[in-house]
């Protein structure tokens, strides 16, 4: 471990009135971490939202469903 880390965990320690070695939390720190990445998630998601809307997407025909329309109807079954 690196000094600031071990200068972090002795701070961290401290904070906790009692440490209970059997249970493991996330503590304050899991909970912000976990906060900011949902923010991050929710803006992701709502600039996508915002991209796909101004997608103007035309599909071109597709030609052979067009030769295949005309052969039906030249042989007299017409598509209602």
């Amino acid at each position: 471990m690196s000094a600031s880390a071990s200068l972090a965990m002795t701070q961290l320690v401290t904070l906790a009135k009692e440490v209970d070695k059997d249970k493991v939390t996330p503590g304050v720190l899991g909970f912000i971490v976990f906060a900011v990445m949902a923010v991050a998630v929710w803006g992701l998601m709502k600039s996508m939202n915002r991209h796909m809307s101004k997608v103007d997407f035309k599909e071109a025909p597709d030609p052979t469903a067009e030769a295949s329309g005309e052969s039906a109807g030249a042989s007299g079954t017409a598509k209602s």
